[in-house]
């Protein structure tokens, strides 16, 4: 619990120095700008030069787009809506204890509800009702492109976006995702529960998809089935990880079985230290 309270009492902006969003915010370059003040990275990214403006006591705006869809309801212990919805309790107390605003997108059979960034208790609360709320209606596959490309058009300054999803989704997600990287300092939360990854022996059983409600009857007792399944779930979790490298996005992984607050601790740690290395000379 001390690490988290020390989060809470000062040390927050950790979380959030990817892109220097307490300081400062990225533009096109200018004639007369200050060359040391040019932001490299994005400058590769899009080719275009680009300078980093800075800016003193700035407030930051945190934004949480949330897949709401059916596949977040799976979890063998603990479902996996209830990590979802309990890393956006933390992560919103630490932010409006600063005075900074919390603002979020819900994601169920679309993009169906916007919650403006604002600060306060009451606003945190009213944020959580409505995710504990479940937009949503008739089943179908997730798109989290269409929640991407709504966040795109929707936040205009940049902001600390967390993308909490378990990341099952139809193709074409990806090139959004990177779009929104390069104007915002994105952190990919991605929320898993452990059968996903590996099945158990538990002999026949029927397994059905939560969003296009297709059923079917596996042997779980057969050991080449079992073998094959963690074999195509590696595949997708290394699938997963190049796209959030390749879109510059941060990831923080949270199983179902995992403390959560060791998780956001984890995290910040590991903000703490790019943050060191990016300001190295």
């Amino acid at each position: 619990m001390r690490p988290l309270d020390g989060l809470l009492h000062g040390d927050y902006r950790t979380l959030f120095r990817g892109a220097g969003l307490d300081l400062a915010e990225v533009r096109e370059y200018q004639e007369g700008d200050d060359v040391r003040h040019m932001d490299w990275n994005v400058t590769a990214r899009l080719q275009t030069p680009h300078v980093r403006q800075y800016h003193q006591d700035r407030d930051i705006a945190a934004w949480f787009l949330l897949d709401l869809s059916a596949s977040i309801d799976f979890g063998a212990r603990l479902k996996k809506h209830a990590v979802s919805t309990g890393f956006v309790t933390v992560l919103a107390r630490l932010l409006t204890r600063h005075g900074n605003r919390v603002g979020a997108l819900l994601y169920g059979d679309g993009v169906e509800t916007l919650i403006p960034a604002r600060s306060g208790r009451r606003h945190v609360l009213h944020l959580l009702h409505r995710m504990m709320r479940r937009p949503g209606g008739a089943a179908r596959a997730t798109k989290l492109d269409e929640l991407l490309a709504a966040a795109f058009q929707v936040l205009k300054r940049r902001s600390a976006v967390f993308v909490v999803s378990d990341f099952i989704s139809e193709p074409g997600w990806e090139k959004p995702l990177g779009e929104l990287a390069r104007r915002h300092d994105v952190v990919a939360v991605r929320v898993h529960d452990p059968l996903e990854r590996e099945l158990p022996d538990l002999g026949m059983i029927t397994v059905q998809d939560p969003e296009t409600g297709e059923q079917l009857f596996v042997d779980t007792h057969d050991r080449g089935f079992r073998r094959r399944f963690a074999e195509e779930a590696a595949k997708r979790e290394a699938q997963l990880r190049k796209v959030f490298s390749n879109a510059g996005v941060d990831l923080l992984e949270i199983s179902t079985e995992e403390a959560l607050l060791d998780a956001v601790v984890r995290f910040a740690g590991l903000r703490k230290r790019r943050s060191r290395v990016r300001c190295s000379p």
